[in-house]
């Protein structure tokens, strides 16, 4: 296996420093000891304006034969099919990557104690790689599988087919492709891993077992660039050996430290919805083959990549603990009630419950037959576990556990899955964001999903003061970013509807206090295509208000 890396340079800037870099004196040919053979690392051409590095895998085909020999799923399915006659001595793969680590890893590290300044800086460099296999069946190999993977990270990229035989081509191309790499500006340890990475992406294979360590190298190889590929899912499938679980976990990583990135947040700030054990012994919810309804409502992250909620302690009014049989119901399952007769009253049958946390209401929605597709979105992994545990979806049957997709995903961006749905439910959620964030949820919900109906609960803040352990002007939950009285949500609720083309009631949510109304606000916005097939179950107490289309010229934060 063979690839060499250019770069140019100048007598302030010498194209030699490339060998500072790489940790490797361009006057010396140096050989490296590897698992499969042995790695040599020497210099073409060294000079102030152009110097190029060349590393050449020489690989044992024998002990690669003896590697891959009794270790069950160890080895590559390459070898048991052909032993010693094998294209893996030749063509570029996770060999070479595996080689590209030992060789260069203090390169990789962005690591030089003679000349730290160097990392850092962005350099024009090229990268050849005569011999790639691109295998794609299915996924579009060969040079546009290269060009997919290459060029959204500002690679100039030069990619050519290599036939069967040049003597006769009517036999057609082979799986493998000549490949040149050139960009203008870039720092050495980022090409290296992403070649690390892509290299045995295009090879759809790797010559040992894919462990779950795997995640951690590929996430960390990935840093700063996978999260924002166009091509990610593809990249993590293939890394990973299509290995689904890994696969799969790899993805939700990825998708967090892209919203972390986006929000400039850290990661741990946005997944921290549940505890990081959550307790094995808690009851299941409803919906589930067996158990009964947990107290809390649905304190899940809403959606917001910052600010993720979290369940409460017994003392938080809105999550009291569960009524002894006979008293009055808790608030929160008032709330579930209340969000349930008004999905009916709008006739949907497919529903998105956005910021549903650990699925309390989606296991309400199973019980009731007329839903017959639910989808949970929550930003945290772990809330969205906890939901699949709790829900019990591995043990409910078939047919009633396709009724239900959990789905990672923030509610501030649009997301097409959220798309075609008769409604969607902001249970508690609004309340979690930043007022300057709170315009873009309304956008992707109501602009660009645009269900036929929403339904939005949040406290109402002048009902606080009944709440006996609740401090004076103290929100609810520690995570509440702001809680409105009924004219903010009103006039919150009025706009959007304005703005969306939505009309909107007001409903209470509780017990009625003639002062200070009820503990939970509810909004049900209807588009004007909405159906209504139980209107007998609007109350007396619902205030009804018509909005036009017209939006209105204020800013997101109610007055």
């Amino acid at each position: 296996m063979f690839m060499s890396i250019s770069t140019t340079g100048s007598a302030e800037s010498p194209a030699t420093d490339l060998g500072f870099l790489l940790h490797k004196h361009p006057g010396k040919v140096q050989r490296f000891t590897t698992s499969h053979g042995e790695a040599h690392v020497f210099y073409p051409e060294a000079g102030d304006e152009l110097c190029t590095a060349a590393l050449l895998l020489d690989v044992d085909p024998i002990a690669l034969v003896r590697k891959g020999r009794g270790k069950g799923r160890g080895g590559s399915p390459d070898f048991a099919l052909a032993q010693y006659v094998n294209d893996r001595p030749y063509a570029a793969s996770s060999l070479l990557a595996v080689a590209l680590r030992t060789v260069f890893r203090s390169a990789m590290k962005g690591v030089c104690q003679a000349r730290p300044e160097l990392p850092e800086l962005a350099r024009p460099l090229r990268i050849a790689l005569p011999a790639v296999p691109a295998n794609g069946v299915g996924e579009g190999g060969g040079p546009e599988m290269v060009a997919r993977l290459f060029e959204p990270m500002g690679w100039r990229v030069e990619a050519e087919a290599v036939p069967l035989d040049e003597a006769f081509p009517e036999w057609g191309e082979s799986r493998y492709v000549r490949i040149e790499l050139a960009a203008e500006s870039v720092r050495l340890s980022d090409a290296l891993h992403q070649l690390y990475v892509l290299l045995p992406v295009l090879d759809g294979a790797k010559h040992y077992w894919v462990a779950p360590d795997e995640v951690d190298k590929l996430l960390a190889a990935g840093e700063g660039w996978l999260a924002d590929h166009p091509e990610r899912a593809l990249i993590t499938r293939r890394y990973l050996s299509r290995r689904w679980s890994l696969t799969r976990a790899a993805m939700e990583r990825l998708e967090l430290a892209r919203l972390a990135e986006a929000d400039d947040r850290e990661v741990e700030e946005i997944d921290n919805a549940v505890a990081d054990e959550p307790d094995e012994t808690a009851q299941e919810i409803p919906g589930a083959p067996t158990g009964t309804a947990p107290a809390s409502g649905n304190p899940g992250n809403p959606g917001n990549p910052g600010n993720p909620g979290n369940p409460g302690n017994p003392g938080n009014p809105e999550n009291p603990e569960a009524p002894a049989p006979g008293k009055q119901p808790s608030l929160a399952e008032q709330r579930r009630a209340a969000i349930l007769a008004a999905l009916r009253e709008t006739g949907a049958t497919k529903v998105a419950d956005l910021g549903c946390g650990q699925g309390e209401l989606i296991g309400a929605l199973l019980k009731d037959a007329r839903f017959t597709g639910i989808l949970g979105v929550d930003v945290s992994v772990r809330a969205l576990r906890v939901a699949a545990r709790k829900l019990r979806l591995e043990r409910l049957p078939e047919r009633q556990a396709a009724r239900v997709t959990l789905a990672q995903g923030a509610l501030t961006y649009t997301d097409a899955r959220l798309k075609g749905f008769d409604a969607a439910v902001l249970c508690e959620v609004i309340e979690h964001l930043d007022l300057p964030r709170l315009p873009a949820l309304e956008s992707a919900v109501f602009g660009s999903a645009r269900p036929g109906a929403v339904v939005v609960t949040t406290p109402n803040a002048e009902y606080n003061v009944r709440w006996e352990s609740l401090p004076a002007g103290a929100v609810r939950h520690a995570d509440h970013r702001f809680e409105w009285s009924r004219a903010e949500f009103r006039a919150w609720a009025e706009r959007v509807a304005s703005a969306y083309g939505y009309t909107v009631e007001l409903r209470p949510v509780g017990p009625q206090d003639p002062e200070v109304g009820p503990p939970t606000q509810l909004a049900l916005f209807r588009t004007a295509a909405g159906t209504t097939t139980d209107t007998a179950a609007t109350t007396a107490d619902t205030e009804t208000t018509t909005a036009t289309t017209t939006p209105t010229p204020e800013g997101g934060e109610p007055r």
